[in-house]
């Protein structure tokens, strides 16, 4: 079962995810700053603002796969095998 914050960005437009992908950056930059000079009230924060960041690049990368051809997948599939071998 999937939990709120997942089912809100699953339905999301790509141009929102990408957009908010975009301004969490920003806000996490932000507030590493401001830990650094005077500290945070909730350093938390900064760990809930990375998590955000990584569910949404989780969903635009499945997406972007999901979007693939056949071609394309079987391609990606080859270069993980080689990268495996290494």
């Amino acid at each position: 079962m999937a939990n709120k914050k997942n089912q809100d960005i699953k339905e999301m437009s790509p141009t929102d995810i990408s957009n908010s992908l975009i301004e969490t950056r920003i806000d996490l930059q932000k507030a590493r700053f401001t830990h650094a000079v005077k500290g945070l009230d909730n350093p938390k924060q900064i760990t809930g603002m990375r998590k955000k960041i990584a569910r949404l690049k989780t969903e635009e990368r499945a997406r972007q796969i999901q979007a693939m051809t056949e071609a394309e997948k079987a391609g990606r599939s080859k270069i993980r095998a080689r990268r495996s071998k290494s």
